[in-house]
């Protein structure tokens, strides 16, 4: 099989130079692309459950958990029994964890291409956010690896705090470019000159 890697390009590639030039030390923005992101769902209490949890050292148990961190595999609540596996790109995870599910009741489904991360840094990072997303975002009330749905520019999205001047935002794909545009406008008084 030919190797086709070099023509996969990214949602945002087109924007790098934009998201470079817009960034400064206050806030910065760029796309984490090509990140692996793989569904799953599966009951608590059943053995699929069981069995993804163990692969993965667990899976989170309420809104906003998250187990693992952005340097390794971690899985993202997003309902009782649905989650959001996140690792790097072209890990094989899903292919893996459909082989840990097996014939036990679940579902394991790549979901890479329907999402992409974009990354909002720096320490204006929190006020940038606040005039979009409607929920607290003072770390007392979302600490680093902590993530929800909610919107940005009334977008629905996945807003994960990677650390505590950094999130990882994840709209689909085809609304990309519109949440860019809107972080872009939003970190305008942040700018340094």
């Amino acid at each position: 099989m030919a190797n086709v890697q070099h023509l996969r390009h990214s949602p945002l590639e087109p924007r790098i130079q934009e998201l470079e030039q817009a960034s400064g030390d206050a806030v910065a923005l760029r796309e984490v692309p090509f990140t692996t992101m793989v569904g799953l769902r599966a009951a608590p209490g059943s053995t699929g459950h069981e069995a993804l949890a163990s692969a993965l050292g667990g899976l989170p148990a309420q809104v906003g958990d998250v187990v693992g961190d952005v340097d390794s595999t971690a899985v993202l609540w997003l309902s009782p029994d649905e989650f959001l596996a996140v690792d790097q790109p072209d890990t094989g995870l899903a292919a893996s964890l459909e082989s840990t599910l097996g014939d036990n009741s679940g579902q394991v489904l790549d979901l890479s291409a329907n999402r992409t991360f974009i990354e909002l840094s720096g320490e204006a990072s929190e006020p940038v956010l606040r005039k979009t997303v409607p929920l607290d975002l003072h770390l007392r009330s979302w600490p680093v690896n902590k993530a929800y749905a909610t919107q940005v520019a009334l977008t629905p999205v996945m807003v994960w705090r990677v650390a505590e001047h950094t999130w990882w935002i994840a709209p689909r794909i085809s609304f990309a470019d519109h949440v860019v545009n809107f972080l872009l406008d939003a970190m305008l008084e942040f700018r340094e000159g």
